[in-house]
């Protein structure tokens, strides 16, 4: 397997960030595989792609406050990006295995990789899988994710389409969660949210932890790898576009 290593910590808007995850998983259909990491600017709320946004979110306060939103290509629920390091890991179907031995491949390696910063993370339990009107992402932990002391660090989700697939999360420097809660219709549950900076007692920069993981990755998934820039995307794309953001 070729490994391509993407690094730009140069925040970009959600919806340049998603096309980018998006054409990855395309290229990874021909066989290739790729490990990004990337932030956000500005901060951004993300929807899953099958998450009742519409009825679960205040869309009119959302745009008072004047948030950034976007719809990913992948499941899950409600994350809101802003200081974080995010991850996408994206290649064909089988490298891995099933979509829960994949979940588990890719978090392994992320929980080993902080685990070499001081970062006591494990693995949460099996747990049945939720459904996207459970609430927002940091709500709770689903089986398989990074949790440390049972609160959640690293919150992910993952597409399947045709041969290949793609996984992305975010990994959690600072707990800013919060503002999912305040956003959302009704009573919304408890954050279950954790954080380097929080565990670490300390300032945890992005190139730490790209370069930590990055690490591990290299170790456990064989081939060769080397560094890339992102794949162009257009301006205008379906993830700029509300009618997909908002879509239900």
């Amino acid at each position: 397997m070729h490994w391509s290593l993407i690094t730009d910590p140069t925040g970009l808007p959600g919806a340049h960030q998603m096309a980018i995850d998006d054409a990855l998983l395309r290229r990874a259909a021909d066989g290739v595989a790729f490990l990004r990491w990337y932030g956000w600017s500005p901060a951004c709320l993300s929807f899953g792609r099958n998450e009742p946004a519409l009825t679960r979110y205040d869309r009119e306060r959302i745009e008072a406050l004047g948030l950034d939103t976007v719809r990913r290509p992948t499941g899950g629920r409600a994350v809101w990006h802003d200081v974080e390091v995010t991850y996408a890991v994206a290649g064909p179907a089988g490298l891995f295995g099933s979509l829960p031995e994949t979940y588990r491949a890719i978090h392994d390696v992320i929980a080993r990789g902080l685990g070499g910063l001081g970062v006591p993370a494990a693995l949460a339990a099996a747990a049945p899988p939720q459904s996207p009107d459970a609430g927002a992402c940091f709500a709770s932990p689903a089986g398989g994710e990074v949790v440390v002391r049972g609160r959640k660090l690293v919150g992910s989700a993952q597409v399947r389409e045709g041969n290949a697939f793609l996984q992305h999360g975010a990994i959690l420097l600072v707990d800013r969660q919060d503002v999912v809660a305040q956003v959302t219709r009704g009573a919304a549950p408890a954050s279950q949210a954790t954080s380097l900076g929080e565990v670490l007692g300390r300032d945890v920069t992005f190139a730490e932890v790209s370069d930590a993981v990055t690490e591990a990755a290299r170790a456990a998934w064989p081939g060769t790898w080397s560094s890339s820039s992102p794949p162009a995307v257009p301006a205008h794309n379906r993830y700029a576009d509300p009618d997909w953001t908002w879509r239900r």
